[in-house]
């Protein structure tokens, strides 16, 4: 295995190399089975992933460098597989029952989910869809108080910080877009930005489905039930949807629940996707352009299928078997 550093840390990178060669020390393992190559080129990239040894390629990152990856692993003579992690908005239903009972709570849980680390997580809950009327408002004032309160936090390079302002900037310049929190950005810092629209905008102004790497969340709200269900299938891959809802919104999850199960690889009830666990029924993926390849999962036991290709011995003597196969 190969490892591409990322030259925003390039010191953690190493502390964990280090961590890994004394495990295959440990274990007596062949030394040469990982390897830690630091560099901060574009060029880099693609020696890598165009190298005749290398046979598959695992990437988390946004969708253009992603996408620019995959092309030249497909453009190779025999193309390998690129298995692209490369984000998502995913977004938050608020069925009506449960934002009618605890609006408030659900405000202030999606407000720190937003702006966990200062939204700098790929599975940040970037768009929020709630039917119209006096519960949205609500909802709307509890986390502008959230938000307001929660001050600019420093993100992981100067780059992200500016290209969080100019996504953060294109929302609020959109017509038909309403500001309810724009905290002042300083150099390398993200603050909170809060934003609203109606559907008709949604549908109109499709670069609104467009993650913006931060801490911003947009607020859509929808007429009906129907008008819920016409945004979902309109979503493009995600990582995440989920479902605040309470017993009395059963039926329509229900009707929600097999549109979003062909829009995402994990779906949440009455929780926030920003924490991503490791465990046997992880799912981090999803349909493009959440990730490159829909079937297979980044984080979870699972995702070392990635970089296992499955053979089949058909009327084999015992004894020609792999040992593990008898």
């Amino acid at each position: 295995m190969i490892v591409k550093g990322h030259p925003a840390h390039p010191g953690t990178g190493e502390i964990v190399a280090e961590a890994i060669l004394e495990a295959i020390t440990a274990g007596g393992i062949d030394p040469g089975v990982f390897a830690l190559i630091q560099g901060n080129t574009h060029d880099l990239g693609a020696a890598l992933v165009t190298h005749p040894t290398v046979r598959a390629v695992g990437f988390t990152g946004s969708l253009g460098a992603g996408r620019a990856l995959f092309d030249l692993c497909a453009a190779r003579p025999e193309p390998i597989p690129f298995f692209g992690e490369l984000g998502s908005i995913n977004p938050v239903f608020l069925l009506p029952n449960a934002l009618a009972a605890r609006g408030a709570e659900i405000a202030r849980g999606w407000a720190a989910s937003l702006t966990m680390g200062a939204g700098q997580f790929c599975t940040n809950p970037g768009v929020v869809v709630a039917i119209d009327g006096p519960d949205a408002d609500g909802f709307v004032a509890r986390a502008t108080e959230a938000l307001t309160a929660t001050g600019p936090q420093t993100t992981l390079t100067a780059g992200i910080g500016a290209a969080y302002a100019r996504g953060r900037a294109r929302i609020a310049g959109i017509a038909g877009v309403t500001t309810h929190v724009l905290g002042d950005n300083a150099t390398r810092q993200a603050a909170p930005g809060f934003f609203e629209v109606d559907a008709a905008t949604w549908f109109a102004r499709p670069e609104l489905a467009d993650e913006v790497f931060g801490p911003a969340g947009l607020l859509v709200r929808v007429a009906d039930a129907d008008e819920m269900l016409r945004l979902a299938r309109g979503l493009a891959g995600q990582l995440t949807c989920t479902l605040q809802m309470d017993a009395e919104d059963a039926g329509l999850a229900a009707a929600l629940l097999p549109v979003l199960e062909r829009k995402a690889g994990r779906i949440l009830a009455n929780g926030f996707p920003t924490g991503v666990e490791v465990a046997d029924a992880m799912v981090h993926g999803g349909p493009y352009p959440a990730s490159t390849n829909f079937g297979a999962t980044s984080v979870g036991t699972l995702a070392i299928r990635r970089f296992l290709r499955p053979v089949c011995y058909q009327n084999l003597p015992v004894d020609l078997l792999p040992p593990d196969a008898r």
